[in-house]
């Protein structure tokens, strides 16, 4: 398994995502990361973005999961995130983190939310 990564930190959207009908209705911010697992020296020793993910597809996949579709839990959020760029890349496992800042929980807190790493089958 390679051990380099491309990491994108901090990416911020809006969705709908949570168990009651008000998170849908008036929607959130949610703030993923994601790091993918893989061999980078090919890309880093040519300079050439085709040996490599690029990055803005990734952040596109985030994007249109998290803003096109609606979970009840950031669990399955990551859940399909993880699917796409599985789905979309040949790499050894993907990382992927959803934060929740303004669940609806009474109490002080940074963020509530979860983080799963995922493999390709087989």
């Amino acid at each position: 398994m390679g051990k380099d990564k491309l990491i994108l930190a901090g990416l911020q959207f809006f969705g709908r995502h949570g168990v009651f009908a008000e998170e849908k209705a008036m929607g959130q911010k949610f703030i993923v990361d994601v790091e993918l697992t893989l061999d980078l020296s090919k890309a880093g020793m040519t300079d050439d973005i085709a040996k490599t993910p690029n990055y803005a597809d990734i952040y596109a996949i985030v994007k249109n999961i998290t803003t096109r579709q609606t979970f009840n839990l950031i669990e399955a959020l990551a859940e399909a995130i993880a699917k796409e760029i599985l789905a979309a890349y040949k790499i050894d496992q993907v990382l992927v983190k959803v934060r929740k800042p303004h669940a609806p929980i009474s109490g002080i807190f940074d963020y509530m939310g979860c983080e799963i790493t995922r493999r390709p089958k087989g």
